[in-house]
This record gives structure tokens, sequence and C-alpha cells, in this order.
């Protein structure tokens, strides 16, 4: 295979040793400080979790949930941590539909699942970590007591959230008193400080992160859930655990694509490629800074997204719950059948979705010099999520539990207990066997149809990391809440003729800003002739729409 081929190198770093990558450059830098003190793969991936729990917490935080791939080089093996928590034991459809309600509301403390994503710190840690819990926690709890500068995603993201938070019928003072205690705008620049988060992450370093989900810090925290309103319990807690599995794979020319299983939704991005590889890309340099210029591969693109999401809207839910398992999306047969009913010349109109749309993310990455790998992707899902936030701890939490309908027929039917359809997805690209590119980005929906498109840029286009992140993107989604998902999202870089070919499909089309954060923050690590553990190096990239900096070592 040729060397890939160069488009952005603006936004590349090379290392040697080590490399991080994640959407606020503060976060991949206390990341790359734990892989220079020794630190593993994961022990960097646990320090820029928090660090972005601090920085970024209008996308995540420690009350979100996670999802991991992790390759073990000792072992040569791939694995996958399922970090994403559940619906409460007491929280019961029935008795919601009795109050009147046909869906769950989107924010709000019946929206509020038990949060995964530290207990998926503390597995992770307990199987692949080398150092101390204090020296991957420090540089969260000096973030977060010393303060960071406030930046315009997070200044944009408070100020959304004080107007949207009492229009959804949320009481804003628990949430305002944390993230807006001027009761004013942030002025950019200046420094936002979380004394209350710092003591709360300096407790988990200090006698463990168990601690979260079974001793003080759990009580602390039902308290002030229950206090607000939800219906989550001490014994919610107690009993949440993580799960590891397997990863489920793809073959896309040659070049095999991994991702996390159900509940995730690496099935979506895993059959929209599958659907992809049965179709002849464009030439090699039909990618370039105008995005893909052959409007007929974004149209396949854009048709293989609807029908792999009306798969997923039938079928994905928790694992345990589903009518299909995972190898069902891919499997070859049923991809062909698929593929050969897309029409070439015309949009078609899907059915109406039958899940909610939207996304409030952070995707990271880290590699470390023996050549482990982590990609990495947590969330609160909605920005600050349910809006419910505990000034006393700091904590505030996802509204993951939105996704949950209230259907009985529905797959994604609320039960006690039961894990949510996610739209996160981590990936990986191996070659013979090993990773070559760790990936992943924000995006909610989108999330799936980046991974496409950058898995497309960098195997058919031959781009690097740096060139396929920031190329113009596309994707398609309901128009409003359940309604069929045909508004395609454009970024206008693709240029006219694209666009007017896509028009004349049938597509309805709505461009948006150069560089919107709404097409994703995508980041990779490239392993460069097999990376650190092969004598080879690493390759860093960050998306321009977001406020990261790749850093390596």
């Amino acid at each position: 295979m040729p060397p890939p081929r160069p488009l952005v190198p603006a936004f590349l770093a090379r290392g040697a040793r080590g490399a991080v990558v994640a959407p606020h450059h503060l976060a991949a830098e206390a990341g790359l400080g734990v892989l220079r003190a020794g630190g593993s793969a994961v022990d960097a991936a646990v320090a820029t979790n928090a660090a972005l729990a601090v920085v970024a917490p209008n996308a995540c935080g420690l009350g979100g949930d996670a999802f991991w791939l992790i390759w073990d080089e000792a072992n040569r093996t791939l694995l996958a941590l399922n970090g994403s928590g559940r619906a409460p034991a007491g929280l019961e459809p029935a008795a919601l539909r009795a109050q009147g309600l046909d869906r769950l509301p989107l924010r709000g403390p019946l929206t509020i699942t038990v949060p995964g994503a530290v207990r998926s710190w503390a597995d992770a840690h307990a199987r692949f970590g080398r150092l101390s819990l204090p020296s991957i926690l420090d540089p969260a709890i000096e973030l977060a007591a010393d303060g960071f500068p406030a930046w315009d995603g997070f200044i944009a993201s408070v100020e959304a959230t004080a107007e949207l938070l009492p229009r959804a019928g949320v009481d804003p003072t628990g949430w305002a008193a944390v993230f807006r205690p001027a009761g004013r705008p942030w002025r950019a620049g200046e420094r936002v400080r979380l004394p209350a988060l710092a003591t709360t992450i300096g407790h988990l370093a200090t006698v463990g992160l168990d601690d979260f989900y079974l001793g003080e810090l759990a009580e602390r925290q039902v308290a002030a859930l229950a206090a607000a309103g939800s219906p989550i319990r001490l014994d919610d807690f107690r009993n949440h655990t993580s799960t590891w599995s397997s990863p489920i794979t793809v073959d896309y020319r040659g070049v095999t694509v991994a991702s996390h299983p159900p509940n995730s939704s690496g099935v979506v991005a895993l059959e929209i490629l599958g659907l992809l590889a049965r179709f002849e890309p464009p030439a090699p340099d039909a990618f370039g800074p105008d995005g893909p210029t052959d409007p007929h591969w974004v149209h396949l693109g854009i048709e293989a997204s609807k029908l792999a999401f009306a798969d997923r809207d039938a079928h994905l839910t928790d694992p345990e719950a589903m009518t299909v398992d995972a190898a069902w999306f891919v499997d070859p047969g049923r991809l062909a059948d698929l593929a050969a009913a897309i029409d070439h010349r015309r949009s078609r109109v899907p059915a109406a979705a039958r899940n909610p749309a939207g996304g409030g993310t952070v995707f990271f990455a880290a590699v470390d010099a023996d050549g482990n790998a982590v990609s990495c992707i947590e969330s609160h899902y909605m920005g600050f999520g349910s809006g419910i936030a505990d000034p006393a701890t700091g904590i505030h939490y996802q509204n993951r539990g939105a996704y949950f309908s209230l259907e009985p027929a529905h797959p994604n039917v609320l039960a006690p207990r039961k894990r949510t359809l996610h739209t996160l997805l981590p990936w990986m690209l191996l070659r013979d066997g090993r990773p070559w590119i760790v990936g992943g980005s924000m995006g909610g929906d989108a999330q799936p149809q980046i991974c496409a498109q950058l898995v497309s840029a960098i195997v058919d286009g031959g781009l690097d990391v740096a060139g396929a992140v920031a190329l113009p993107r596309w994707f398609v989604e309901p128009e409003a809440h359940f309604e069929p998902p045909v508004e395609v999202r454009i970024e206008p870089r693709f240029g006219g003729a694209v666009v007017e070919a896509l028009r004349a499909r049938g597509h309805p089309v709505t461009p948006v800003a150069p560089f919107d954060a709404l097409l994703g923050h995508a980041h990779a690590i490239e392993l460069v002739d097999g990376g650190p553990a092969r004598g080879g190096t690493l390759a860093a990239a960050t998306d321009p729409r977001s406020a990261g900096l790749p850093a390596v070592w």
C-alpha cells in the first residue's frame, strides 16, 4: 500500500513513543503527561477522560457513559469494554404511561440512567493500569481546582443550556450554581473553576473509584438525585457493572474495521461500510480539500446510512433484549441484497425514525510506547445532559434514558435495569490483525456516517489521518424527532456541483457552516509501520472543528 497522501498537514503531529488525541488540548496534554510518566494507554485514557470532564463538561463527565476498544499488545488481542449505565430498577414504563406520558422527556430527572463511565475507568485500570490513581487523576484535579480558560464551545453551550432548561421544565438552579455561578455569560479566556468537582475527583483518587458506586460518594449522589426527582436508588449504583466482550468487525477492501457491539451503534457504522464495500469507489484523486468530488459516492453513502438506521431502529437495544445478534447487521448475504436494492439515481424516503436524534460527546484515543492502544468515547448525550447537577459534588448527569421508548412493542422499550440504545461508537482499523488507525468521533447519529466517510477517505482516497479528519462532511438525519431521516446536512466546502447533483437525485440538502461542529469532532492516531511495538512511529490528528491539538511524544 502506498504511503498516506497528506492533505492538511497543519493538523498532523508525529511522535515515536506515545500519542493522545482529544477534543480539548488541555485534556490531551494531561494524557500525554501520564504516558511520559510511564503510564499505559489505559492510564492515559482515564487521565484524558477525567480532564475532559473538567474542561468539556458540556459534552461529558463523571455522570456519563463510555465505550472502549482496547488493544492489548502483550496478548495481541482487541477487547471491547461496555461502560454504559442501566435504567433504575424502580422505573417502570407502565407507571409512566399511567401518568399520561407517551414518551420520556428529553431532559430532567426521569432521563438519568446509572452513570457507567467511572466504573469503566476502574475496570480498565484494574486490568491494564500501571500508575496509581492519584498520578492519573492529578491533572484533572488541578484543572478543576485552579481553573481553565473559558473557551468558545463551552461558553456557547452554557448559554444555550441556561435558556433551554426552563423551557424543558427543568429547574436550572443546581446546574447554574456549578456552571454559571456569576449569573452571566463567561468571558472568553475567563478562568473557570469547579472546586466541588476537584474535591470529588480528589476523593476518588484517594479512596478508589469503587467509592463512586459503593461508598460515601454513592450515598451522596443518590441523596442528591432523589432530591431532584430521580428514581435511582443506592442498589442501582451498587449493582452496576461494566461488561467485557469482543469487538465486531467488517472487512472494507482488505482492511478490518472494528467497533463496539450493541448496545453501541458500532453495528450501524459497520453496516454502512459493508454496503459501500459492494460498490466501486471513486479514484483516489476524487478525495481532496473539496471532499469527495463524485456526487454518486456521496449519494451511495447517504442511501446506505438510511438502510443502516432503519435496521438500528428495528433492532438495536440492550444486547440481552435483542432479537438478532450483532453479526446479523453485517451478514454478507443480507448486505448484498440491501446494496442491490439501492437506487443509484434517486433518493429513497425511508420509514419514520423510531428514536430521537441529538448528541453531545467526546472521543479520545491513546497509544503507548509498547503499542497498547485505546479508542474511547464518553458522553452525557445532549450537551449538559439531563440538566441535573449537584453543587455539593460538582457531578452532573446524562440524559441517555431519553432514548428509551414507552411503546410496549418498541425494541428499545424502557425496562428496569436495562441498557438503552447508544449512539456512541469507537473504532479501529486493523491490517494483518494489528492496529493501524485508532479513531472515532462525536456527533450523535452522525457518528457512524462520519466513521464511514473517514474510513473511505483513508482506504479509498489514500489520505493520511489529518487529511481525513479535516475533509468536508455530510450526514443525513430527520428534520424533526421521529420523522424519516432524509435531510442531508452538508458543508459548503463540497462545492456547488456536488450539492446540486444531490438535489437532482431528490435529496433535501441543507448547507451548514464550514467546519461546523454539527458534523462532529473526529480524531485519529495512525500506527506508522506498525507503531512503537514494531519499531515504527505515530501520527496523530485532531479535528479542526474542535478545541483539540494532537499530543505526541
